[in-house]
């Protein structure tokens, strides 16, 4: 399970400024909820001063993405909005106290928020870039102006912090070789020599055998069990259908409001194991026989 912060739990659990903003002129929308994520920020500012009175989100994603919107409306409250387009999607997760590698493309959302919100403000056509470099990461549509970007902007030098920023190679891999040809090309730029990491030593999709996928996705389930056992909680494998993993949270955790983030944790390690992309469903049980309906 991720390692956070006890600024991003506490902006997780009680997000600061969420909810719709009747009054905004001034509003970003980034990310789409097909990808996972997504972000409305909404901005009242003063047309005089272009100073930023109120800031308000409302977001689909992950607690890291929650924690980070929350944060960056209580950071750009009361800046100009030049002010405001100097915070980098690192002094976000700095506000936050850091988040895990894994959630860095959370902060770089809310930057981009930002900047589409300013130049809705300014009349101004914002472009997140997407559409303007050619298609790199399938999977989750990122092109490579994005991730040209944001290895510029955070001094990137490895497919997995591209990956961990941007969300691009994060699926399939197979556009691993398009974001090194990236990586090379800026890392030139800086007199830096791009090195390819050695392929992961992980069993490819379609080696594992049902019996040994099982063992792996009930290994990690169980290393999960003690943490979650402490805090009178429990989870239970309950199915496993294809790529989709149905689980039961149990005690404390069923209908916590860290089961998100809970979850995330055991997804990602599930992937990790696996070496496949798959997606973990929570479910209720009706009666000890049997299954199920999703929570």
């Amino acid at each position: 399970m991720w390692d956070y912060s006890e600024t991003v739990k506490e902006h997780f659990y009680n997000p600061r400024n969420a909810g719709p903003m009747p009054e905004a002129n001034a509003i970003g929308e980034v990310g789409s909820i097909s990808c996972g994520d997504a972000l409305r920020l909404m901005l009242k500012v003063e047309p005089e001063t272009e100073k930023i009175v109120d800031a308000s989100f409302q977001t689909f994603g992950c607690g890291s993405a929650i924690a980070s919107s929350s944060a960056l409306t209580e950071m750009i409250k009361g800046k100009t909005l030049e002010e405001a387009l100097a915070v980098s999607n690192q002094d976000i997760a700095d506000f936050l106290g850091g988040l895990p590698p894994e959630k860095m493309h959370c902060s770089v959302m809310g930057r981009e928020a930002l900047q589409s919100a300013v130049a809705n403000f300014r009349g101004e056509e914002w472009k997140d870039d997407h559409e303007e470099g050619a298609l790199i990461c399938k999977c989750f549509a990122i092109d490579s102006v994005m991730i040209e970007d944001t290895i510029r902007a955070n001094n990137l030098c490895s497919v997995e912090q591209v990956t961990n920023y941007t969300k691009a190679g994060g699926g399939c891999s197979s556009c691993h070789e398009g974001i090194e040809e990236i990586l090379a090309k800026v890392m030139a730029e800086r007199g830096e020599t791009f090195s390819p990491a050695p392929p992961p030593e992980k069993t490819r999709p379609g080696k594992l055998s049902t019996l040994e996928r099982i063992r792996r996705i009930e290994q990690v389930i169980e290393r999960a069990r003690p943490n979650l056992q402490r805090d009178h909680g429990d989870i239970e494998l309950v199915d496993v259908e294809g790529k989709t993993i149905y689980v039961a949270m149990k005690g404390a955790c069923a209908g916590c409001q860290m089961e998100a983030l809970t979850l995330g944790g055991i997804q990602q390690q599930m992937i990790e194991a696996l070496g496949e992309l798959v997606k973990l469903v929570p479910v209720k049980l009706k009666s000890p026989q049997g299954l199920v309906n999703p929570s």
